[in-house]
């Protein structure tokens, strides 16, 4: 399959997923406020790579449990909405960047912190050679 047409259908599906997700009624997911990052459909159309972020602090577990009970509402969805030959089987996949990045901008901001404080002063004292 060409590049751009799988590019094009993993936009797609992200996009329908992304609506799909608001219609879900279950508790676990609608708490949670599930937003799909990023869709990555295998090349014979038959699976997909879901990655999801979750906005606040809930139990990743009970999320997967939702999504995971939700699935053949979504992939019914999914087959109703988009014309392909082959409806993915999902797999949901949970999206760490946005921790990982957090996480390595608190690191930068520590260490900026460290280095812009004033260095301790030591005593002049040369190698014992005169100047």
């Amino acid at each position: 399959m060409a590049n751009y047409r799988k590019n094009r259908i993993n936009e797609e599906v992200q996009r329908e997923l992304c609506e799909i997700l608001r219609e879900v009624k279950d508790p676990r997911i609608q708490r949670a406020f599930v937003s799909v990052t990023a869709v990555d459909v295998s090349a014979d159309l038959k699976f997909a790579k879901v990655f999801y972020s979750t906005l606040g602090k809930c139990d990743e577990k009970e999320v997967k449990e939702g999504l995971k009970s939700a699935h053949g509402f979504i992939r019914s969805q999914i087959a109703h909405r988009l014309n392909l030959r082959q409806t993915p089987e999902f797999t949901f996949v949970k999206d760490r960047s946005a921790e990982n990045g957090a996480h390595i901008s608190a690191l930068l901001k520590q260490v900026s912190a460290e280095l812009s404080e004033p260095l301790p002063e030591e005593g002049n004292e040369t190698n014992g050679e005169a100047e």
